[in-house]
Parts: C-alpha cells; structure tokens; sequence
C-alpha cells in the first residue's frame, strides 16, 4: 500500500478520533457545529499530527461537501481560484470546502485573495497552523472564522489508535500479528502526542517483525529501536519554542527544581543550549538578584563550562546552576528599578544633568557663578555626602525599593544608618 497507514485507518465517526476530547467530546461546542451540518470557516491551531486534518476530512464527507486541500507552503492564488472556478461544475454541487494547511506561510496579499471568496460564501474554509493564528493570520480572516486549538493526544488515546492500525494491518497482509501491549504502549508514549507519528512506528514495527508459524511477532527490542528518541515537539521558530523557555523560567523563579529541570532537559534534547544557557543567566540577574548576587559570577561559571563541554555533559554544570538559582532567595528589586528608570526616559522625563555632575573643565565669561560645585564623597565620613545627583525635573523619584530579603535588608540598615534617616 503506497497510501501512509495514517490516512488507510480514518475513523467513520466521531468519536473514532482520538483525543481532542475537548473539542469533540459529548455536547462540546465543534461536535455540535459538525454534528448540525451548518459548517462556519474555521481555524484549527495545535502541533502537526493531532487530528486537524483527519476532522476535516470527515467533516466534508459527513456535509457531503467536495474537498480540496492546498498547503500554504506551495499553494499561490491562481490554485485558490481554481478551486473556486470548480463551484459551478458537478463535483462542486453541494458546496466546496477548501482546506487549508499551513496557513501561516500564506502572505498578506494571498490571504487577501483568500478572504475575497469566504466573504461572499463561494467556498468554506478550514485552515490549519501550527503557529498561534492570532499573530499569523490575517485579522480579517480571523474575524470570519472561529479558532480551535487541538492539543497533543494523551499516551492512553494513542494506544488505542495503535491496536486499531496493527489490527487494519493484520486484515491487509492477511497474516495474524502478535503486537504485545507493552509495545502498544511504549510506541504510545514515545511519540510526543503525535499520532501520525505513533502509526509510522507500527507500520515499521510489523514490516520489521519475524514471521514464525504465520505470525508475526513484533519485538520489545525493535519497537524500543524504532522510538529510541522521544519526540520531544520543539521548532526554534515557533510557539513551542517560546512556550518551553517561559516555563524553564517561570519554573526557575517560581523554585520548582523539578520543573525546572524537566524544561531543561526538553531544551537539550533539542539541542538548544544557547536559549537554556541565555534564560538561566537572564533569571539569574531578574529573578535572584540581590537578594544573592554572588549566584550571579557562579551561573556564568556554569554557563562557560556548559559552552566549553557542550552537549550531552553541559547538562550537568547547567542543572547545577539551574538547581541553585530554584533555591535561591529572590528579589527583582534591581530589575523593577532600572524598568521604572527606563519608563520616565520614554515618557520624556529626563533634564540636564546636575552642574555638579557635569565633566566641567571650563565656566565661560558669562557665567557669574563659576565652579562645578562636586562634593567628593571619600572626603566625608563613611564616604557619603549628601547632594543632588538627578535631574531638576525629577530630583525625588525613586526608582529602587530595597526587597525584603535579608541581603538587601542588610544595605538598608547601613545606608539608613548613615543617611540619618
């Protein structure tokens, strides 16, 4: 069969399809629309290999509409018009519905085209993306559709889809195959969500399995070769990119070691140490600060050994680091300071700096109050002396408020101690 085993075992129902239980369980709001027959444009967003174009698919066959699928990474405007020249032939009678995968590589001025033809209702759409819609998709578009966001499917509902596809095999080659649950299971769990993926596994697995006495036996052994890696689902470009590097930091801020250290490991099996490098110092100097600066020097020790070793040992000297900086006290007192500094510079609020201030080496003959007027506080007791170093216009801003971690409580004591406060 040259056809993929993913397409060979489309489910005939509803609930055939495995998971997405949020969308398509009993009374959810997309069984409902389908199960109406009244099909509004849609857009379905999540990771490749969960669904979205098998429920397509079934939905043009359950509305008895035609289907046409193009891709957003090949597809041009003349192959939209196409589709659309078809309405008024017999294969388009009873409606066309385009499905679009891949929507996000479509440019504006596609996507325009595109809109042009779901405004008056010539065609149905369901568009695909991997990428989050809202920062892909034309607003106008999204405007006439309703979005869906399909998730990974649970290990339990990929095994099911696993038994199914050795049993579909089995009736196709016309041989009994012996596909042990431990198998199931181990191909269900090592395929990061994605069913398409899990099918690949077991058609390899039965087209590798020995025949013996008429059955074939699939193997612990062959089905662990096939899935030795886990399809940790990563795209240095897309939203799961940015999704695994929030979560390590939140993680590493909010101290969980352990999820910390489970986002770590999802960026180096990616092969992304610059972005699980670059977090954990920027959380370093955010997140711990100067409630414990002296982590600060130490995370970038780990950091240089990380880079120097590289993958796999720099997983050591980074859990390291990531392990210290969870337990870490945590201030974000610097960090809140200088984002207040920086918020009166874009609302305008800055003047002249201080005359005392100033790199002054010469009062010119129309001055009358010559001198610059520095106090030199290492000539005072303690090395302080008071005197104005912002601006007039806003001479009495505060910027950084002392945390009340036992660091930073320590420097208040003394400043206040010395300021007479």
């Amino acid at each position: 069969m040259n056809t993929p085993l993913a397409d060979r075992i489309r489910p005939q129902s509803l609930d055939d399809i495995v998971g997405q239980k949020h969308l398509l369980g009993a009374n959810k709001p997309l069984r409902k629309i389908i199960e109406s027959g009244e099909i509004p444009n849609l857009i379905f967003y999540g990771p490749s290999g969960v669904g979205k174009t098998t429920l397509a698919t079934y939905i043009a066959k359950r509305t008895n509409r035609t289907l046409k699928k193009l891709n957003g990474t090949t597809a041009s405007t003349s192959d939209i018009k196409e589709v659309v020249s078809e309405l008024n032939t017999f294969s388009g009678m009873n409606g066309i519905l385009l499905y679009l995968d891949e929507i996000q590589y479509f440019n504006k001025k596609q996507q325009q085209v595109l809109l042009e033809y779901i405004e008056n209702g010539s065609i149905t759409l369901i568009a695909s993306t991997t990428e989050n819609p809202y920062f892909y998709v034309y607003n106008a578009i999204l405007s006439r559709s309703t979005v869906f966001e399909f998730k990974p499917v649970p290990p339990e509902e990929i095994e099911r889809a696993v038994q199914r596809a050795a049993e579909i095999i089995s009736e196709e080659q016309e041989v009994e195959v012996d596909f042990p649950a431990s198998c199931r299971k181990k191909i269900a769990h090592g395929c990061g969500g994605d069913v398409r993926k899990a099918m690949n596994a077991v058609e390899l697995a039965i087209l590798v399995a020995d025949e013996v006495d008429g059955v074939k036996k699939v193997s612990e052994e062959s089905v662990a070769e096939l899935v030795q890696k886990s399809a940790v689902r990563y795209d240095k470009e897309g939203d799961e990119h940015y999704d695994i590097i929030s979560a390590y930091q939140k993680s590493m801020r909010g101290s969980d070691s352990n999820a910390a250290l489970h986002y770590l490991a999802r960026l180096l099996e990616a092969g992304d140490l610059p972005s699980a490098c670059r977090r954990l110092m920027v959380c370093a100097c955010e997140d711990v600060g100067l409630a414990y600066p002296q982590l600060i020097p130490i995370v970038k020790s780990c950091v240089d050994i990380a880079q120097a070793v590289g993958l796999p040992e720099a997983r050591i000297p980074l859990a390291d680091a990531v392990i210290m900086v969870c337990n870490a006290p945590k201030s974000n007192s610097a960090y809140m300071g200088i984002n207040r500094a920086a918020q009166d510079l874009k609302a305008g609020n800055y003047g002249p700096v201080p005359r005392q201030l100033q790199n002054m080496h010469y009062d010119g003959e129309d001055n009358n109050n010559k001198g610059q007027f520095y106090n030199y506080p290492h000539d005072y007791p303690n090395h302080y002396v008071n005197q104005q170093y912002l601006p007039d216009i806003i001479r009495d801003r505060v910027y950084y408020e002392y945390g009340d971690n036992k660091n930073e409580q320590a420097y208040k004591n003394y400043w206040d101690k010395i300021k007479n406060r």
